[in-house]
């Protein structure tokens, strides 16, 4: 009997040691955080930002690995949000967002229904352009400040990433 013990021990303990499972916390034990700053023009850029997104997301799925990762929209990130066009605004939706709105509608809905990515509005972009809550997709939070959002996020520790 006490074979069998000393190898089912010997089994949970290779588990704990194995790769996949350091691999599910950062160094310090904690769960990856990462917050994705969405300010510019760009649609290309921002669907390749939303690649990267899932990439992250389905990466620490299949890993099995808790993690906090969000999307902080201020400037001209704040139109990828909205169905508004934002006519006579300086972030008025051109011809590629037009475009490829509904695809990317449908991207950042899926992200942040499936892999609880969270999103925030930055409200004083949002006041400037006299929207109301109401005009913005389904789930998204509003801060007052984007560039304070991502700022107070990078001190608790969160990863800064920018799509180039």
């Amino acid at each position: 009997m006490r074979k069998i013990v000393l190898i089912v021990a010997g089994g949970l303990a290779g588990i704990m040691l194995s790769p996949a499972a350091w691999a599910q916390t950062d160094m310090d034990g904690s769960e990856p955080k990462v917050v994705y700053h969405v300010d510019y023009p760009g649609v290309r850029r921002f669907s390749g930002q939303l690649t990267s997104t899932y990439n992250m997301v389905q990466h620490y799925e299949n890993q099995l690995v808790d993690s906090d990762v969000r999307i902080v929209a201020n400037s001209f990130g704040v139109r990828y949000f909205t169905d508004d066009p934002l006519e006579d605004t300086p972030f008025e939706a051109g011809e590629d967002l037009k475009e490829e709105r509904e695809e990317l509608r449908d991207r950042i809905k899926s992200m942040m229904s499936t892999y609880d990515v969270e999103v925030a509005i930055c409200d004083i972009t949002r006041e400037q352009l006299g929207l109301s809550k109401d005009d913005f997709y389904e789930g998204v939070t509003f801060v007052d400040s984007g560039v304070v959002e991502v700022a107070r996020l990078q001190q608790e520790g969160f990863a800064y990433i920018k799509a180039e």
